[in-house]
C-alpha cells in the first residue's frame, strides 16, 4: 500500500503525519504541485527484468504517456536482490533541471521530496505515477534488498534531468524497510 509520511526538517525521526488513503495522499501532494495518480500496468512485468524487455513490455503504456504527457525519454530501474555494498547505494538528495515522472510498474521503493521547511516520504508501489516538476529537490531509496521496477520519464530533449544539491539530508532521514 502507497503511503505519505510528511516530516519537517529538523525531526527526521518523527513525521508530523503519515496518509494511506489515496486520496489524502494526492491531495497533500497537489497543493506542492506534486501529481500521484494511478496508471495500471496491463502487462506483468518482474523486478531484474533487462531494460530493453521492460521497454517492449510497457511499449503501448509508455506510448500513451508520451502522447498524453509529452515524454519521450524513458529509463528503466529494474533491480532485485541485494546490494554488495550497501554505503555505495545511499540515497543522494538531487535538483531536478526539468519536469519528470516516475511510474512505478512493480515492486516498490521510497521517494522523498524536499519542499521549503519539509521533507515527504512517499512510499510508492505498482501502479503508482509520480509526477515531478522542475526545481524540486529528492532522492529515492530502494533499500537494502531491492525489489522495484520503475520508469522514468521526462521530456524527449531532456538530457540532464538532475543534479545532486550537496546537502547530507538524504542520510538523516528513514530508510525503505524491507
Amino acid at each position: 500500500m502507497s503511503s505519505l509520511s510528511v516530516y519537517h526538517v529538523s525531526s527526521p525521526d518523527l513525521p508530523n503525519k503519515v496518509l494511506t488513503h489515496f486520496e489524502d495522499i494526492a491531495a497533500t501532494l497537489v497543493e506542492r504541485g506534486v501529481g500521484f495518480e494511478r496508471w495500471p500496468a496491463s502487462v506483468r512485468v518482474e523486478p531484474g527484468t533487462a531494460e530493453q524487455e521492460v521497454l517492449a513490455a510497457c511499449r503501448e503504456a509508455l506510448d500513451q504517456l508520451s502522447v498524453e504527457r509529452g515524454h519521450g525519454s524513458f529509463v528503466v530501474l529494474s533491480r532485485k536482490g541485494s546490494f554488495a555494498d550497501i554505503d555505495a547505494n545511499l540515497p543522494e538528495e538531487q535538483r531536478l533541471d526539468a519536469a519528470q515522472a516516475h511510474w512505478f510498474v512493480a515492486g516498490r521503493g521510497l521517494l522523498y521530496l524536499h519542499i521549503d521547511d519539509y521533507v515527504y516520504g512517499l512510499v510508492c508501489e505498482r501502479h503508482d505515477l509520480v509526477s515531478l516538476p522542475a526545481g524540486i529537490a529528492h532522492w529515492f531509496d530502494m533499500g537494502e534488498r531491492p525489489n522495484l521496477l520503475a520508469i522514468r520519464l521526462s521530456g524527449k530533449d531532456a538530457a540532464q534531468a538532475a543534479k545532486a544539491t550537496g546537502d547530507d539530508i538524504a542520510s538523516r532521514f528513514p530508510r525503505l524497510e524491507d
